[in-house]
């Protein structure tokens, strides 16, 4: 298990729970699609340093706020998951642009609906998630726009000739 992976799992999120997030995501455009293949592209995404910057901030941030040790009005706000902080989803859409756009639609679906760990994150309890729940919609956001784009099914274009504008 990768240091990143302890850290989410330290923080109540496993592999699979955001697999099976890729999965629901990914599955309608791909009926071949393997929770396995899931996995492999949330390990993919997992192992770029800037993603793995992302996620050790957003979750030192959320565990300093549990132990109150953000200064103030930075630690209500927290405490509050304040709607109109803004700062967690920005964090995590440095995630999403990992895989381009189809990265950040899905990004915007996964922030709306909260499906499965998402949900469970964003829910009010004595543990602070106000960046992880983002952090792991922008990370199964990734990992789901990974596979449309390896998707050999997709359909290709050639880039015209320049001389044709």
């Amino acid at each position: 298990m990768t240091a990143m992976e302890q850290w989410l799992t330290r923080r109540g999120v496993t592999l699979e729970d955001v697999a099976e997030i890729v999965y629901t995501l990914q599955r309608p455009y791909n009926g071949q699609l393997t929770m396995g293949e899931c996995r492999e592209s949330v390990l993919a995404v997992l192992s770029k340093r800037e993603v793995q910057y992302v996620l050790y901030t957003g979750i030192a941030l959320d565990e300093l706020a549990e132990r109150k040790l953000l200064p103030q009005p930075l630690q209500a706000m927290m405490e509050n998951d304040e709607s109109l902080y803004g700062v967690d989803e920005t964090l995590a859409l440095g995630i999403t642009n990992v895989y381009g756009m189809i990265g950040l639609t899905s990004f915007g679906y996964l922030d709306k609906m909260k499906p499965g760990i998402i949900r469970q994150l964003n829910e009010k309890g004595k543990k602070i998630h106000v960046f992880l729940d983002d952090l792991v919609a922008g990370l199964a956001a990734a990992a789901s726009a990974r596979i449309a784009h390896q998707d050999p099914k997709a359909q290709r274009y050639d880039v015209p000739d320049p001389g044709i504008f």
